[in-house]
């Protein structure tokens, strides 16, 4: 029984908070590999400069708030439609809420990572696109809304090992450290992040490959994207990648993916944990916003708002205790 536990002492504005911001925090930028990690490193240094490493960042940065907490927010309100009294919820059933929340929030944002992916895969020396406007109205204009989504149908099939993987090793770290998720350190939930996402990563890989080939393809493009296979749809891009370059292929770019990818979930874990710490010391459940050291004398199964009217009700009634006691003292 994989246990997820409801949480009820921060509000909703500042659960989504602690996830959108621990997302900005961890993005550092982003590059795709198609000739091995150290040659294509040198090859985009050479031919665009330095900065072409950070191709599409801001649009990236602008995504990654609301698919936080997009992901975040349906994440918990399908959890807390399954778990039970003791807020305990099935491995399996944690697994697929995560999967749909990942489809839901890649649904709200997906024309951001086309742009994305276009503006990664163009030249910068020779740029058809500039920024995320224009990227957008011009890929709208000539290609028409459905190549803002294209390669939309892999997301929902990468859901599902990516959420095997990442959900199944997270929700089962409890095991794995021997202690409650509670306490876990910052550098735990760190290392909890880069195991859960590096298993996930490895297993749907293929799929996001097949994506970013969908997504940069584009007649209208010179190369047509720079795509180095060419195809029509989704099958048919898996039949040329292993056609034309083998099996291993669907894996190309997998070690420049893990060198990004790995420490932004690791950090995202760990920032989302530090920022829910801040708000739970602010809220007044914990002694300190570096531990989850309850406070004493405090009820932790009370809400926030519910917690403050507790607190307004304990200082009137000794205010009106010492005003009592001051008029006694006059009689």
């Amino acid at each position: 029984m994989a246990t997820v536990k409801k949480d009820d002492r921060l509000t909703s504005s500042q659960s989504l908070l602690c996830v959108g911001f621990a997302g900005i925090l961890s993005q550092i930028g982003t590059f795709h590999c198609k000739r091995g990690f150290l040659h294509s490193f040198v090859f985009i240094c050479q031919n665009e400069g330095l900065r072409a490493f950070w191709k599409g960042n801001m649009v990236s940065c602008l995504r990654l708030f609301p698919y936080s907490v997009i992901h975040l927010a349906t994440y918990k309100n399908i959890v807390h439609l399954h778990v039970d009294e003791q807020g305990d919820i099935s491995q399996w059933r944690a697994i697929v809420a995560g999967g749909l929340a990942g489809i839901s929030a890649a649904l709200a944002t997906y024309p951001l990572e086309v742009v994305e992916t276009r503006l990664i895969a163009q030249n910068c020396q020779e740029p058809t696109y500039r920024g995320l406007l224009h990227s957008l109205s011009t890929i709208y204009r000539n290609e028409g809304l459905q190549a803002l989504y294209r390669g939309f149908s892999l997301t929902v099939l990468d859901a599902v090992p990516f959420s095997i993987g990442c959900y199944a090793v997270y929700v089962n770290l409890d095991n794995l450290w021997q202690e409650r998720h509670v306490r876990f350190t910052s550098l735990q939930n760190f290392i909890n992040g880069c195991l859960a996402v590096g298993v996930a990563q490895t297993l749907s890989f293929p799929f996001e490959s097949v994506k970013k080939k969908m997504q940069a393809q584009s007649l209208l493009l010179p190369h047509r994207g720079g795509v180095d296979v060419h195809f029509n749809g989704m099958i048919d891009c898996f039949r040329q990648v292993i056609k034309n370059k083998g099996v291993m292929a669907l894996w190309s770019g997998l070690t420049a993916n893990m060198v990004k990818i790995v420490p932004y979930f690791g950090l995202l874990f760990s920032c989302s944990e530090m920022c829910k710490q801040v708000c739970l010391y602010r809220n007044g459940y914990i002694i300190s916003p570096l531990s989850y050291k309850p406070k004493p004398g405090v009820d932790q199964s009370l809400g926030p708002y519910e917690l403050q009217e507790f607190k307004r009700y304990l200082r009137n009634r000794k205010s009106h205790k010492a005003q009592s006691s001051s008029i006694g003292n006059r009689w």
